[in-house]
């Protein structure tokens, strides 16, 4: 159980992983965030690996970097972090065990020391631009 917590009774959200289903940690999520108490909601859109300047690299590692850095950028420009996202959904092109496992190394590292958001990952044939080969959305709750 975790959530980010602005009083020490009070908390936007919490993370869960019941005792019946198996445990997620390593995969980097959790099964079921529950919401009760927040001011404000947050829906990024979708992000994609797309750099200032809307350039994508042509390398997955490379644009799963920046999908995250700009989630940051976003939560940041709004006075949120990382640990008040709540749930994530994940779209990856030709998705493979390669590209899941560099998903979940940076989920790791960003995500250090905190429960998982609930996170969805789905595999798509295609996404908006040609060479998008990730895309990540976002919904955070702030106290």
């Amino acid at each position: 159980m975790r959530s980010k917590t602005l009083s020490q009774n009070i908390q936007a959200f919490n993370l869960y992983n019941p005792s019946q289903l198996f445990n997620p940690k390593a995969f980097a999520f959790s099964h079921v965030a529950e919401v009760r108490h927040f001011n404000r909601t947050l829906h990024v859109s979708g992000q994609g690996g797309q750099n200032i300047h809307g350039q994508l690299s042509a390398d997955f590692s490379t644009q799963l970097q920046q999908c995250f850095d700009n989630i940051q950028y976003i939560l940041q420009d709004r006075a949120a972090t990382l640990a008040d996202i709540a749930v994530l959904k994940i779209y990856i092109v030709d998705h493979n065990t390669k590209k899941h496992q560099l998903l979940i190394e940076i989920m790791q590292q960003l995500w250090q020391g905190l429960e998982f958001p609930a996170c969805t990952l789905i595999p798509v044939p295609c996404l908006a631009l040609s060479g998008m080969q990730i895309e990540i959305e976002a919904t955070a709750y702030t106290l």
